[in-house]
């Protein structure tokens, strides 16, 4: 095994950290309930029943495995690359945050957690608490910033129609950084019968190596699939990056792969400005916020910068911390898209091959665009497209003239 292998099948430590980054951060109070769900979590990997009905519910419920689709017209419009799209926007609710929902709701259960609480941004990863919720017959809160709940309305109601009770978060910006924070502090009340199913690759030991590990079927099947239709491994694979679950679980399967190239795209808002996008490699730096050391967008008293992207999904002022220990080694490589790239990146999606993405996800078509020309015909593409856009269309549609 090569260094840099042994050292990936080493991350994280048993402490939760990805070389100076991750850990656990919280309140007294949260000690206890993050070491029992580490231990379940754990105990749960182990345990051939667990897999068995995870694996049956992400076939029979949420819809795996999810196509890799030739995208045909799209690359012979960009003429360059070969490129592949990882449909998880096929999945059942819309977006891959369901791999993960079903995951610990199933570990909430083995624990007798009665309520399921969540974060969510742009409402894909609330709707699929909310739905995961509804289907074990638990009690369901979800804590989202009063700014999102209006630019992705129809994600309200639709947790709202599946019985979960959606509390708008108005503290501060009114996103997703602070309805992290309400839901941290509803946990750290009612953590006996509560369970936190936070939505991405970030937070305290153990959720950035549960999150991702939920999320690495993407990247398992998606490695089958091209190595099906191709015989060989993908030259790139490109996912926006948020907190960075998609991302990562897409990566993750393909990072002891020298020859593979991997591109995250953070939110470039309307430039790198401050308070103007939520790029966090681009002038981002050490810091801690809501329960993990990462790369954060902070001034220089380590105050939080506010942050802006046209998708809710993205607009988050730090950074998973095994995507910040990547980005250190150089293993990944990560870049940015404008808002306006990834308006046009929407539109072209859509009328090329008749796909709405999710305004996430069109971060990583957009990145697509500007590489693949410049790459051979030869090469392989592959573009998580990590949701659909249903919930972005009026959004869109009040930015651009159709």
């Amino acid at each position: 095994m090569s260094l840099a292998a042994a050292a990936i099948q080493t991350i994280p430590d048993s402490s939760g950290h990805f070389g100076p980054y991750g850990g656990r951060y919280v309140p007294e109070t949260l000690m206890h309930p993050l070491m029992e769900l580490e231990r379940e979590y754990f105990r749960a990997q182990q345990d051939p029943e667990f897999q068995k009905e995870l694996d049956y519910y992400l076939k029979e419920f949420c819809g795996r495995p999810t196509p890799l689709y030739f995208a045909e017209r799209l690359t012979r419009e960009l003429g360059g690359a070969k490129v592949y799209l990882k449909r998880e926007d096929l999945l059942h609710t819309g977006a891959h945050k369901i791999n993960n929902a079903i995951g610990q709701v199933l570990l909430a259960r083995r624990m007798g957690k009665t309520r399921v609480i969540a974060e969510t941004g742009a409402g894909q990863h609330g709707v699929a608490t909310a739905t995961v919720a509804a289907m074990f017959g638990l009690k369901c809160a979800i804590y989202m910033g009063a700014v999102d709940c209006d630019r992705q309305a129809l994600n309200v109601y639709r947790m709202k129609m599946l019985g979960a009770e959606v509390i708008p978060v108005h503290a501060g910006q009114k996103t997703l950084k602070e309805a992290v924070s309400e839901a941290m502090r509803d946990w750290v009340t009612h953590v006996r019968h509560t369970h936190y199913i936070l939505g991405t690759a970030y937070g305290a030991h153990p959720y950035p190596v549960m999150v991702r590990n939920f999320h690495r079927v993407i990247g398992l099947e998606a490695r089958q699939q091209i190595l099906s239709k191709e015989g060989r491994l993908p030259d790139l694979l490109i996912a926006c990056v948020g907190g960075g679950s998609n991302a990562i679980g897409l990566f993750h399967p393909f990072l002891e792969d020298a020859s593979v190239k991997m591109l995250g795209v953070e939110a470039g808002g309307e430039g790198i400005q401050p308070e103007k996008h939520a790029a966090r490699f681009q002038g981002g730096s050490l810091g801690v916020l809501q329960g993990t050391r990462s790369y954060i967008l902070q001034d220089e008293w380590g105050q939080i910068q506010l942050t802006h992207s046209v998708s809710a999904g993205l607009d988050y002022a730090a950074v998973g911390p095994e995507h910040a220990w990547l980005h250190d080694r150089k293993r990944v490589d990560y870049t940015y898209a404008t808002d306006q790239q990834t308006l046009d990146a929407f539109i072209k999606l859509a009328r090329l091959e008749g796909i709405i993405p999710a305004l996430e996800s069109a971060h990583a078509v957009a990145a697509c665009i500007e590489r693949a020309p410049k790459m051979p015909a030869s090469s392989l593409i592959i573009v998580n497209l990590s949701g659909r856009g249903d919930k972005d269309v009026a959004e869109v549609a009040a930015k651009i003239h159709l």
